[in-house]
């Protein structure tokens, strides 16, 4: 799929330090586009940081799960509408242009959230940096791929992989960097026009795409470009394959019969090869999202709060981790993907995914369970003014409260821990007051989560949840749908995958905190381990092995009459 991440192979790791060393143009021209992967992966990262303290400042966003999850979303809503505007204006304008005007809507979305003097205003900013990562998402992985030599052109598009992994773990460590500097969430968000103001300046210094130009008849300029990126000795040979290439597009559009995007679905669902293709890469980018992976990425130190963890400083080192963690699995997975094969990975992967989700649901469970009793006199030590409301009816009927009682009490109270955080403590009306007045005792304010001595458990279980998902169900899927479409639907296929994945990962991000209220946490995450058990059965049932098959081998496969996705497709038989 274009956008997707391809696969490298180890040689093309070794021919990249060779080429480049010789032709050094090449690293520039990807580097200079793969900054569009790492404001992607900044962008998914440094929400989840600056969440925490929008919720100090705006009392509004603080008392509204609708309002944060609305703050996180938007900005994939606005990466579904770019996504589908970029595809259009990258043939129509050209590779290069696209990627300059993404960089103009990242550095616009980042100002208007830095200088946000509301919440609404802040959700007009994260929409426009939504349409800078939809269309970026798309359209670096694409510019590079065609604008690099064909034997290190693997190599080239992972480092865009790796690049939004690396913007994640970037963005925690910016997210950390401001936490004791005044306007917090403010140098979080703005940061990001750093490095897009950089990629826009490095790419008024670069060409278009060669294999655009040539589909627009601009061979001259074309070759030109050509002779920058390859050494001499290939250069005629490499313009020979782009032409040949491009002309057999061309063919293929005519043998579609210039029906447009109707005409091209309709001979799509026809194909049975497409339909189960079709099947088997949707699944796979559905339930990419649905095992629950962006709560984690968005909604890391929030989920960290919700484990026992208070402070906004401490939440963010933690989730620290998960981010590096995935970073290290997407490497992983490049390693492993071609020796253990795509489906018995994703399979393995699921398999821990439900075992770490059920653990997280297991403590949480019991987090809620053994949290502190509420003091009616440490409560009294705060003024008849602050104290919870309900409290004060629970007291008069009798029942005593903990701290999961006093924190999920409809009129939005917080509790205010002991100095020994496993003692009873205080639940008060939550207010800027109620905070102020906790912590200048030197104790923990907390309105997500509890104190609990079993907090710990679920940071490993966290951890445990990404070193499982990140190798299999974190890059596979994309590999996957390059792989199971016909040559001449793989365009529109690709396109319909990565729209079901945009909308899933909208879905989960939107959801996720008002199930935590809905649902409690334990029981979210058991809804999730429930889902990916499902995903686990479906894709056993449903995606077949492609794992050392030629497209054409894949295509005879999908359109065999005895195809099963669990049995092994033997090509020579």
């Amino acid at each position: 799929m274009e956008g997707g991440i391809h696969k490298a192979e180890s040689t093309e790791f070794r021919d990249l330090l060779y080429l480049t060393s010789k032709q050094p143009f090449i690293l520039r021209l990807a580097f200079s586009a793969g900054i569009g992967g790492l404001l992607f992966g900044y962008d998914t990262g440094v929400i989840s940081g600056a969440l925490l303290y929008i919720r100090d400042d705006f009392e509004q966003v603080e008392k509204s799960t609708v309002l944060q999850e609305t703050i996180v979303s938007m900005a994939v809503a606005g990466a579904i509408v770019g996504a589908g505007a970029g595809g259009w204006m990258n043939d129509r304008f050209g590779r290069r242009p696209s990627i300059l005007i993404a960089d103009i809507l990242f550095l616009a979305g980042s100002i208007v959230m830095a200088f946000a003097p509301a919440p609404p205003v802040i959700i007009v900013g994260r929409v426009l940096v939504g349409l800078g990562v939809g269309m970026a998402s798309m359209t670096s992985p694409l510019y590079i791929s065609e604008a690099s030599p064909a034997r290190i052109r693997g190599a080239l598009v992972s480092t865009n992989g790796l690049l939004i992994t690396a913007g994640q773990f970037l963005s925690y460590l910016i997210n950390l960097a401001f936490t004791k500097v005044n306007g917090t969430w403010r140098w979080m968000l703005g940061v990001a026009g750093v490095p897009a103001l950089l990629q826009f300046v490095l790419m008024l210094a670069l060409p278009e795409s060669p294999r655009w130009l040539y589909r627009k008849d601009r061979k001259r300029e074309a070759e030109e470009i050509m002779r920058k990126v390859y050494p001499p000795e290939e250069v005629e040979e490499e313009i020979e394959a782009l032409r040949a290439s491009v002309e057999a597009d061309m063919a293929q559009e005519w043998s579609l019969g210039g029906a447009g995007l109707a005409g091209t679905l309709r001979k799509a669902f026809g194909s049975v090869v497409v339909r189960r293709g079709l099947t088997a890469g949707v699944l796979c980018q559905v339930a990419q999202q649905f095992v629950g992976i962006n709560t984690v990425m968005y909604y890391s130190p929030t989920i960290v709060q919700l484990a026992g963890f208070a402070s906004n400083s401490t939440a963010l080192a933690l989730s620290l981790v998960t981010s590096g963690l995935n970073a290290a699995g997407s490497v992983v997975s490049m390693f492993f993907v071609d020796k253990a094969g795509r489906r018995r990975l994703m399979l393995l992967s699921l398999t821990g995914v439900v075992a770490c989700l059920g653990m997280l649901s297991g403590v949480f469970f019991a987090v809620d369970s053994h949290s502190p009793d509420v003091s009616l006199a440490g409560t009294a030590l705060f003024g008849a003014n602050g104290t919870c409301p309900e409290l004060d009816l629970a007291t008069v009927a009798g029942v005593e409260w903990t701290c999961t009682q006093c924190i999920k009490a409809p009129s939005e109270c917080g509790f205010c821990a002991d100095t020994d955080k496993l003692l009873p403590g205080a639940c008060l009306r939550t207010s800027d007051a109620s905070r102020r007045a906790c912590r200048a005792g030197r104790r923990e304010w907390y309105t997500r989560g509890c104190p609990s001595s079993f907090g710990w458990l679920a940071l490993v279980a966290l951890g445990a949840y990404i070193v499982t998902y990140s190798p299999g169900m974190g890059s596979v899927p994309w590999l996957i749908n390059s792989e199971v479409y016909p040559l001449r639907f793989r365009g529109v296929c690709g396109g319909i995958a990565a729209v079901a994945n945009w909308t899933s990962n909208l879905l989960v991000t939107q959801t996720f905190l008002s199930l935590t209220q809905a649902l409690g946490t334990a029981g979210t995450f058991l809804l999730f381990c429930g889902v990916s058990a499902m995903a686990f059965l479906l894709i056993f049932l449903l995606v077949p092995e492609t794992k050392g098959l030629q497209f054409e081998e894949v295509e005879q496969m999908l359109g065999s009459k005895d195809y099963k996705a669990w049995k092994k497709f033997n090509a020579k038989a």
